[in-house]
């Protein structure tokens, strides 16, 4: 039984340490912490190292213990919320950075645990292939609402009489959808997977799923990019700070939207024939980001709508064209989802670590006035890298042999 609104929300659960984590970190670290860009992100370094020994340990636990998920499934849940808390809630008036780096570390470890669980039980929620795009679609619904609800409720709780910049009432307000996600999620852990084989590198690469890992990093660069440094371009190059919020709105909109639509096609065409026109699309919806004059709320807004919906298909096809591959070479789904979500965190990771001290070094202040370099140096990190990297995964997605990209 695929239980859809019960994996939607625990899919809105996870969604709120992924991508507006880092959309929220930066500013909140340097206007709330007071901590620069490079600070920052020498500790999302150091952190992203814990990720490569610990998220196949995870998997290999998940793996190692079927029975104990559901009790695995109450941990991943309590930590995410109490993680939140400290993050944004309890904050100490000194020893800043020990406590946001204990917090970092307990939210994005109990965000791997809880990835690594429920994507790892998508074939034995599924059940067939067919099934697992039916299962993405839902998935990816939660996913993309997790996203929209963090992505703008510091904004919203503002609005609503939140005090300072909202971000207080946003730990509470996370750390309630944690709980609540823990309740409605119990029955997902309670159906049994089909026996499975242990992974192996060369198991791996035989079913096709490392190729598939390696296309995944790749593709996740781009929106890992442009989620780092969303609002530094929005507030400071084209100084439109007061509609960051319904841009953001508008982008997870259309990314919500377009999944319904990505996941008929992928089950009409089949996800290899969908994948590389959906990543073309985001580079043709995306490469005009550089040439806005300022304050070209329109343009933006149809860049907004365009790589929305292009996000839709990233997040639609590539986990089930991995899942797939796990499901026909009869492999543990553990610890290879371990590796994807080292992989997924890797992405973003990535992004923050070499471009805010880039950024930096540039001269590039957020909130301050900036050179004419600097922004240049904003918008090129923003707007061009990302489609650069875009044609690398588009690459590497055709080279890719025809029993890697079937579901």
């Amino acid at each position: 039984m695929m239980h859809p609104w019960r994996v939607s929300t625990y899919a809105l659960m996870l969604a709120a340490a992924g991508l507006p984590l880092y959309i929220h970190l930066p500013r909140y670290a340097t206007g709330e912490l007071g901590l620069s860009l490079a600070t920052l992100g020498v500790i999302l370094a150091g952190i992203r190292v814990m990720d490569f020994a610990q998220d196949p340990a995870l998997g290999w636990l998940v793996d190692r213990y079927p029975a104990r998920k559901p009790a695995l499934a109450v941990l991943a849940a309590l930590g995410m919320g109490l993680g939140f808390v400290m993050l944004y809630t309890l904050r100490p008036e000194t020893g800043t950075i020990p406590w946001l780096i204990a917090a970092l570390v307990l939210v994005f470890t109990a965000y791997s645990l809880g990835t690594i669980l429920f994507y790892g039980q998508s074939a034995a929620l599924a059940g067939s292939s067919d099934g697992l795009i039916r299962l993405a679609g839902y998935r990816e619904a939660g996913t993309l609402g997790g996203i929209i609800l963090a992505a703008t409720a510091p904004t919203a709780l503002v609005a609503l009489g939140a005090s300072g910049s909202g971000y207080s009432a946003f730990g509470l307000l996370l750390a309630a959808v944690c709980l609540i996600a823990l309740v409605v999620s119990r029955p997902l852990w309670r159906v049994s997977a089909p026996a499975e084989r242990p992974l192996s590198l060369s198991e791996l690469r035989s079913s096709g799923a490392l190729g598939l890992l390696g296309l995944a990093f790749v593709n996740a660069l781009p929106v890992a990019i442009t989620s780092t440094l969303f609002l530094f371009f929005v507030e400071d190059r084209l100084r439109l700070p007061d509609l960051a919020g319904p841009f953001l709105i508008l982008f997870f909109l259309a990314a919500g939207l377009s999944v319904p639509l990505w996941t008929r096609a992928s089950a009409r065409f089949g996800p290899a024939r969908v994948l590389v026109p959906a990543m073309g699309l985001a580079i043709v919806a995306f490469i005009g980001a550089a040439a806005l004059p300022t304050e070209a709320a329109f343009g933006f807004a149809l860049i907004c709508l365009g790589s929305g919906a292009a996000l839709g298909a990233d997040m639609v096809i590539l986990p089930v064209l991995f899942a797939g591959a796990l499901n026909r070479a009869g492999l543990q789904a553990g610890r290879a989802f371990g590796l994807w979500s080292f992989a997924a965190k890797l992405a973003l990771a990535s992004a923050a670590v070499l471009l805010l001290p880039l950024l930096e070094i540039s001269g590039y202040r957020p909130g301050a006035t900036n050179s004419d370099a600097a922004l240049t140096a904003l918008t090129l990190g923003y707007a061009v890298l990302p489609c650069l990297i875009k044609c690398v995964a588009i690459v590497l997605a055709l080279q890719l042999p025809r029993k890697e990209v079937s579901a």
